[in-house]
């Protein structure tokens, strides 16, 4: 048999490199799925239970491997399942690689069935690259060029490939005009800002008295970077929610999570400090940074359109955050004066009390706060972590002290529902010897976290570290929205669309032949956790949770309070419950026992 243009397009996918791809299979991908099965193995197929599962293991891939991730799906209906997965990996500027079926050319235009304007559709999500093959000459240069703009941009790049083109001969682009004789060499990349950069960089931070470091996802991989430099000038570390494992937060100078879901500390940096050096992040919300004119700003990015919008900097620097770091290092003095560093070490000290009590405060049935708090000393020190959207994220970032050698990710600029367990099976298969942990509500395991235990049932067995824990806080509630409709629209809760339907989550496992464990009690908590990392299987861990238990902001607005109070006065269904649980949390956060666990 010829080679055909499917056969030509995954051969050319092995030679970049990829080992892999997600997806799910359809009439208009038919030529792929039979070009790899001809592989034999040379690329391994995932089948997902549905194409945004695909997506999202595709976008996780590339979070915990740094490779490209790849994600395939058929014409129509298929192609548009994608979307939100790769939207997550556009927000997160993760390079992935979208190949889709569409119409026979023939049929392009002629209202044919499943024919959906796929160029149109992906223009957003795969702006700086998405085309459509037309003749067979093409595939190698869509190819070459869709793997190399999504590593090198860390963007979403997108294939489509009508089907009637797949069963076609392959071509090599002849040696006449109008043809494109692409390669696979690598791309060599600025990765260092130049010398007057640096020495205006330096100057700025040298003389900042009051410094306060913002870590992001680009800075994962620039972790003793990161401190070095905060030993330096005697400044303090907080971390945006997808550079929580930049550095170890057994460290007395992290302050944690900045945000919404943030810690005090990180808000009491940040309202004080008088330079900020932002790593790595385009984290979004003005509000928790100094204010404008507060602090002198250095940001450091390897993408220069991510500069100088989130706060206005002085100094902007264009390279990778471990190497400019690493030039930087030597212009930096060592700052004699740390009584800044000290109020940031006793704000933390005081902050790990503060949520050491509120975990250990009684709630209706276990307190949410508490299933974090019991996991964090025993995270196995090299798992990896994910987590989902919601109430589970706040927990997630507080509680939990990441160590050296772990990972952890989530859906962070999109902050879409669903990630988490195809994203923890994707690291499943990237790091089959490593322990994953999945943290995620009930709302989104509903969605679709369920039907990726599919998956894991039909998967597991092939990894040689079984450990696989699927924690899903069960509240029914859809939590995060149910307070933000309390605080941010002063409204009470709506029933209608929050409460949601009693599901059997560990019994759902065990029918699978996973395991699983339900919780109910608060003394339960840490020996389930015990029992779950040392299972000889994936396990799903039911915890029944108090939804009253409130993510309190770093810094509550009058705006906030207002809101608090109008759906209390408007009668919520779980006025008393909110009460009493926003009274433990309120006393806790002013007088945290020095033993808090009681």
């Amino acid at each position: 048999m010829s080679e055909t243009t499917s056969d030509q397009l995954l051969q050319r996918l092995h030679a970049w490199g990829v080992r892999r791809v997600f997806g799910y299979p359809g009439d208009g991908i038919n030529g792929l799925m039979g070009a790899l099965d001809r592989l034999q193995g040379k690329i391994e197929f995932v089948q997902a239970r549905h194409e945004e599962l695909a997506a999202f293991m595709a976008c996780a891939h590339a979070k915990f491997t740094g490779e490209v991730g790849v994600c395939m799906a058929t014409s129509g209906p298929g192609a548009i399942h994608l979307l939100n997965g790769l939207y997550d990996a556009k927000a997160d500027h993760q390079p992935v690689l979208a190949i889709v079926g569409q119409a026979a050319r023939s049929a392009i235009g002629g209202d044919y069935q499943q024919e959906v304007d796929l160029q149109n559709l992906f223009k957003d999500v795969a702006s700086e690259f998405v085309h459509t093959a037309m003749v067979p000459a093409q595939v190698r240069h869509l190819v070459d060029r869709a793997y190399r703009i999504a590593r090198d941009q860390r963007a979403v790049t997108c294939i489509i490939l009508p089907n009637d083109l797949q069963e076609m001969d392959a071509e090599t682009p002849p040696r006449e005009h109008g043809t494109v004789h692409s390669g696979i060499g690598t791309t060599g990349l600025s990765l260092v800002p130049g010398g007057d950069s640096l020495r205006a960089a330096a100057d700025v931070l040298n003389s900042g008295q009051r410094v306060a470091i913002l870590a992001g996802a680009g800075a994962l991989h620039a972790t003793d970077e990161l401190v070095e430099v905060a030993e330096r000038l005697g400044g303090g570390i907080a971390k945006a929610l997808l550079g929580k494992a930049a550095v170890p937060d057994e460290l007395p100078f992290v302050t944690g999570a900045i945000g919404l879901l943030g810690t005090q500390p990180s808000w009491e940096m940040m309202s004080h400090c008088d330079t900020l050096l932002m790593v790595g992040s385009s984290f979004p919300y003005s509000e928790f940074l100094p204010k404008e004119g507060q602090a002198r700003g250095v940001q450091i990015d390897r993408d220069a359109r991510k500069l100088s919008i989130r706060y206005p900097m002085e100094v902007n620097l264009v390279g990778d955050s471990r190497e400019t770091l690493r030039a930087l290092l030597p212009l930096l003095e060592h700052k004699a004066d740390r009584s800044w560093r000290g109020k940031i070490e006793e704000d933390v000290a005081r902050w790990w009390q503060v949520l050491e009590a509120r975990a250990m405060n009684d709630a209706d049935p276990v307190n949410p706060q508490r299933v974090f708090w019991e996991l964090s000393p025993r995270l196995p020190d090299d798992c990896i972590l994910t987590c989902d959207s919601g109430t589970s994220a706040a927990w997630y970032a507080r509680d939990l002290k990441i160590r050296r050698g772990m990972m952890a990710s989530l859906s962070g600029g999109l902050a879409t529902m669903g990630p988490a367990v195809p994203y923890a099976i994707a690291a499943k298969f990237a790091y089959p010897q490593r322990p994953v942990i999945a943290l995620l509500g009930d709302g989104a395991m509903q969605m679709i976290g369920i039907n990726g235990l599919i998956t894991i049932a039909h998967q597991w067995r092939n990894w040689s570290d079984p450990r696989l824990v699927i924690m899903v806080l069960n509240n029914g509630d859809l939590n995060m929205v149910t307070w933000e409709q309390r605080i941010g629209a002063g409204e009470k809760k709506f029933e209608a669309s929050q409460d949601l339907p009693t599901y059997p989550y560990a019994e759902q496992a065990r029918l699978l032949g996973l395991h699983g464990i339900r919780v109910d009690r608060p003394d339960r908590v840490g020996p389930a956790w015990d029992e779950a990392l040392a299972a000889d299987r994936p396990t799903v861990l039911e915890m029944v949770t108090d939804p009253n238990v409130p993510p309190v902001p770093p810094h509550v607005t009058a705006k906030q309070v207002k809101g608090y109070l109008s759906a209390v006065l408007k009668r919520d269904p779980d006025s008393v419950g909110m009460l009493i649980a926003t009274a433990k949390e309120w006393w806790d956060g002013m007088f945290p026992p020095k033993d808090a666990r009681r």
